[in-house]
């Protein structure tokens, strides 16, 4: 039995054994009384902080989420140290901020995705899915589940909803794989931390120079895309004209790009790849869904989600002296909130690591915690993992993963780079 203190969550060596080993020592910190504390990774382009405490119970995480003004983003909810100035420029979106700016730009985002707007995507990833699986039906009979099915429908639905052209694509995808490589030497320079922050700006900057000329581009010439609808969306405050004249700046806009496209297409192209490597290895739940497919799949989905936690964690920063279920937190402490544990918690999920799509109920964290960073993107992650699904049983009815995934090297993705696949 693995003891707290052989633990060390910053060790990149933690992050490269095997998953049965990472959920043997997450459970010993969630039976530990205490809060554990860790350094912070010594990284040269950013200041190595005070350390930080791992939140690993369903419990904290949940009552953490629920408290904003006591457990804010804004001081780097997707890095642990403390992000430069050049870097939080590029990857400020969202996700890092606090009310009342997070309140406005979540405001003109939601009225962006209006139900008309929303309606649109849904019949368009009908229509791209259904293509994709043609596509491997006409095939060799394999290939790379990943490249060839989990990765391009969120790609295509994404840009397709800002109005990315198709020869920007490639440039997209590349660019997301870099922002969220961790350490996985074939996207990033591994062990020089000058090159590393250079690529990670680069690929910024590609997504945000990208995105930023096509607003300027839609605010004179508006189309029928998510960009146009962001970059002229004013939000009401209750004024003559229900208009208070706040639009997305093109800063806001390329952030916002940034968590949409790194969001939205690496957790669902993960949750994709995962899914059809978990059915393969549990035959009896891929014969339930397919008994009942329209009955089951929202419960598989939720379930996949569960048991894969494509996002590991996120941090909060203590705003103030305060308590965390009567364990005491100085302003200024650092936590950070790892969904991948508090999806296998003992005391909320029985038998956590039975992979179930009956499971009922199933209160996970996947998706984020309570609160307003809860995934906004979460209806179409779910309408998109369950077109995928109902394409592949109905088109390719015998598709397997034909050999274990190749796994990506990160402590915040739990990703698949490859995973291949035989119809």
């Amino acid at each position: 039995m693995l003891k707290v203190e052989d633990i060390n969550l910053t060790d990149w060596e933690f992050w490269r054994q095997p998953h049965e080993y990472r959920h043997e020592a997450f459970r010993a910190l969630r039976r530990h009384p205490e809060l554990v504390h860790f350094e912070e990774p010594d990284i040269v382009i950013m200041p190595q902080g005070p350390g930080y405490y791992a939140l690993t119970r369903h419990a904290d995480i949940i009552e953490a989420s629920r408290r904003p003004q006591d457990f804010c983003s804004g001081r780097g909810a997707i890095s642990i140290p403390d992000m430069p100035g050049d870097m939080h420029e590029f990857f400020g979106s969202m996700i890092s901020m606090d009310d009342p700016r997070h309140a406005k730009i979540r405001r003109i985002v939601s009225r962006a995705f209006s139900p008309r707007m929303i309606q649109r995507f849904e019949d368009q990833v009908e229509a791209v899915a259904a293509q994709i699986v043609e596509n491997v039906a006409a095939g060799g009979g394999s290939g790379d589940f990943v490249s060839d099915v989990a990765a391009r429908l969120p790609l295509k639905i994404i840009c397709d909803m800002m109005g990315i052209a198709e020869d920007q694509y490639k440039t997209v995808l590349d660019a997301t794989n870099v922002i969220l490589a961790g350490n996985d030497p074939e996207f990033v320079p591994s062990g020089d931390a000058e090159q590393m922050a250079m690529a990670l700006l680069g690929a910024g900057e590609t997504l945000r120079g990208l995105v930023e000329d096509l607003g300027r581009q839609r605010r004179e010439n508006p189309a029928d895309d998510l960009t146009s609808a962001l970059v002229n969306a004013e939000v009401g405050s209750g004024g003559e004209n229900g208009q208070d004249g706040e639009s997305l700046t093109d800063q806001e806009l390329g952030s916002f790009f940034i968590l949409l496209v790194v969001a939205g297409n690496e957790t669902t192209r993960n949750a994709i790849a995962h899914g059809l490597d978990l059915f393969t290895r549990n035959p009896d739940q891929r014969a339930l869904l397919t008994e009942d497919f329209d009955a089951r799949m929202p419960g598989a989905i939720e379930e996949i989600v569960r048991y894969v936690s494509p996002v590991i964690w996120m941090r909060r920063t203590a705003t103030r002296d305060t308590t965390l279920n009567d364990r005491q937190i100085k302003e200024g402490d650092k936590i950070v909130m790892y969904y991948w544990s508090a999806n296998r918690d003992e005391s909320v999920f029985t038998d956590p690591e039975k992979f179930d799509i009956l499971r009922d109920p199933n209160p996970h964290v996947g998706f984020g915690g309570p609160g307003p960073h809860f995934c906004l993107g979460a209806h179409l992650a779910r309408r998109e993992i369950t077109v995928m699904f109902r394409e592949l049983l109905r088109r390719t009815p015998e598709i397997r993963a034909s050999a274990e995934p190749e796994r990506l090297e990160s402590n915040f993705i739990n990703g698949i780079k490859r995973l291949p696949y035989t119809i």
